[in-house]
């Protein structure tokens, strides 16, 4: 679809630098786009491009509006607004009513108005599907489930019996809700499985990405607050709770009962072990290792920055050597200080 810039300026209350009426029909990159593109700057790396830029419009900020040759948005968050543009040029498919004949669905299940349930779906007893909803190719819905209105369970989605999944859910292929938690009692050397009670709640307007899984509660529900943003290949233990739009980058792995607050985020490959309490808008970067509780806001790192192999080697060994450093040196400061004492009291005679 085309849509006037200056309708693009006022969707994202930008100002507009140019022509209102050149007409928009995609996005790019800065560096690739041609006419009938827009794109934006952000990130101050690619700045070299904008005097080269061939593209229709650009979405940028007011630092950088008199070195821009072609139409301009200007506006304080170019991303923000470039990402309500491209939802306004690429809305989502509308999709069918109906149900696949290649499903399977129960008798008890209860499937509100304008569903669509995909080939080779399966929804069991007691599973009530809101309004508007998509369940795509291959997902499976036990027993009691629920899935709000107008959510999206792309494809091969495994919802496991008795979760709960808000309004405007999007899940993507592979998703799993609601497995058994790594409950186990040792018995001499082997393992006993501890029941898993729980469940899974899910808020409203949640996005989870591919083969991310989330495993139901112990004994209490494992509890995903509304506006969470979770990446693919991420590991959500058992009753971990995570705040309202809380971001989480992929191959994170969160331990159980850790609680997570609003408005953080995880870096990608970040682990959390169990039992403890992040607090609101806690930030850690990526591959950091958290093995204690941030209940203040603040931004986390704590690994070490990647060195060629060779002092990767010794700075391992030299961190091994730490602790007899610091005896070492407390011995030093403790005969320094015994120095200094006769010292002084030389002076005294």
């Amino acid at each position: 679809m085309a849509v006037r810039l200056g309708e693009l300026a006022r969707h994202v209350g930008a100002q507009l630098l140019g022509d209102p009426e050149c007409l928009i029909e995609r996005v790019d990159t800065i560096q690739d786009a041609t006419g009938g593109a827009i794109c934006f700057l952000a990130n101050p790396k690619y700045r070299k491009h904008l005097a080269h830029t061939r593209a229709s419009a650009v979405i940028l900020a007011a630092g950088d509006r008199d070195a821009c040759p072609v139409n301009a948005l200007v506006c304080d968050n170019p991303y923000l607004s470039y990402a309500r543009i491209s939802g306004l040029l690429y809305p989502r498919p509308r999709h069918p009513a109906g149900i696949h004949p290649s499903a399977v669905v129960a008798q008890s299940a209860r499937i509100d108005d304008g569903v669509w349930i995909g080939p080779c779906a399966v929804l069991g007893e007691g599973v009530r599907i809101g309004a508007g909803s998509y369940i795509g190719p291959g997902c499976v819905i036990e027993r009691d489930s629920r899935i709000g209105a107008g959510s999206r369970l792309v494809a091969n989605v495994v919802v496991c019996s008795g979760s709960v999944i808000g309004e405007r859910a999007l899940l993507h292929p592979g998703v799993v809700i609601g497995s058994d938690g790594f409950g186990l009692a040792n018995d001499g050397g082997g393992w006993v499985k501890v029941p898993q009670l729980g469940g899974v709640v899910i808020g409203d307007d949640v996005e989870i990405g591919a083969n991310t899984t989330i495993d139901r509660g112990a004994l209490r529900d494992t509890r995903i607050e509304s506006g969470v943003k979770l990446d693919n290949q991420i590991q959500i233990a058992h009753n971990v709770r995570i705040g309202r739009d809380t971001a989480i980058a992929g191959c994170v792995g969160i331990a159980g009962s850790t609680t997570i607050g609003s408005n953080c985020t995880l870096g990608g490959g970040v682990g959390v072990v169990g039992h403890l309490e992040l607090g609101d808008n806690t930030h850690f970067s990526a591959q950091t290792l958290v093995t204690r509780s941030f209940p203040e806001p603040g931004y986390y790192s704590g690994n070490f920055p990647a060195l060629p192999n060779g002092e990767w080697k010794k700075a391992t060994v030299r961190t091994r050597q730490l602790d007899e450093m610091a005896r070492r040196l407390r011995r030093l400061e403790r005969r320094l200080l015994e120095l200094e004492s006769v010292r002084h009291g030389d002076d005294d005679t």
